[in-house]
C-alpha cells in the first residue's frame, strides 16, 4: 500500500478512578460470552463491562457485563477504536492480575495489548474500510532507575497489599 488514504490516530481511553482497562485482540463472535465466563469464574466479586468489535458479518460492537456503567465505557472505547477483532474490558473491585491468565486462556484470544489503570492511549491506523490497532501508550516515560531505597519501598508495598509474603 502506498500510504495514500492511510491515517494514523491516537485515541485517549478514559479510565475513571477506581477502574482498570484491558484491551486485546480476539478472532471470533463468541469472544464476548467466553470472556464473560472467564472473568466471572476468576474473580466472582469483579464488576466489569466487555465490548468486542466484530470484523465481518454485521460488524457490530458485541457487549456484555455485570455493570452497566462499565459496559457503556467498553462500548464507547470500542466505537472510538473501531478496529476489527479488538475487545475492551473495564473492571473494578478486582485487578487485571486476578483475571489475565483466564483471559489469555480463552481459545480465541490472540493478544493482550494493555492491562492498566494508568493514562492510556491507543494508536490506530485507518485504511478506509479497515482500521488496525497498532499499539498502546500505557502510562508515562521512566524518570530514572530505582535505587536501594526504591527497591525497599517496592518490596514493602507488595507485601503490604498481600501479593508477596
Amino acid at each position: 500500500m502506498s500510504g495514500e488514504g492511510l491515517k494514523f490516530e491516537v485515541i485517549e481511553i478514559p479510565i475513571p478512578e477506581g477502574t482498570n482497562v484491558i484491551i486485546g485482540k480476539s478472532h471470533f463472535i463468541k469472544t464476548v460470552e467466553d470472556l464473560y465466563e472467564a472473568l466471572v469464574t476468576s474473580c466472582p466479586s469483579l464488576k466489569f463491562g466487555i465490548a468486542f468489535c466484530e470484523a465481518s458479518g454485521k460488524r457490530l460492537v458485541r457487549h456484555d457485563g455485570n455493570d452497566e456503567e462499565l459496559r457503556k465505557l467498553a462500548i464507547e472505547a470500542c466505537m472510538k477504536i473501531g478496529a476489527g477483532h479488538v475487545f475492551v474490558i473495564y473492571l473494578r473491585e478486582g485487578w487485571p492480575i486476578n483475571v489475565l491468565n483466564a483471559i489469555k486462556h480463552v481459545q480465541e484470544v490472540v493478544s493482550i495489548e494493555a492491562a492498566t489503570a494508568n493514562p492510556l492511549k491507543v494508536i490506530v491506523a485507518d485504511l478506509g474500510e479497515q482500521r488496525a490497532l497498532l499499539g498502546v501508550a500505557d502510562g508515562f516515560k521512566p524518570l530514572g532507575v530505582e535505587g536501594d531505597e526504591d527497591i525497599r519501598e517496592r518490596k514493602e508495598f507488595l507485601r503490604k497489599i498481600g501479593y508477596k509474603r
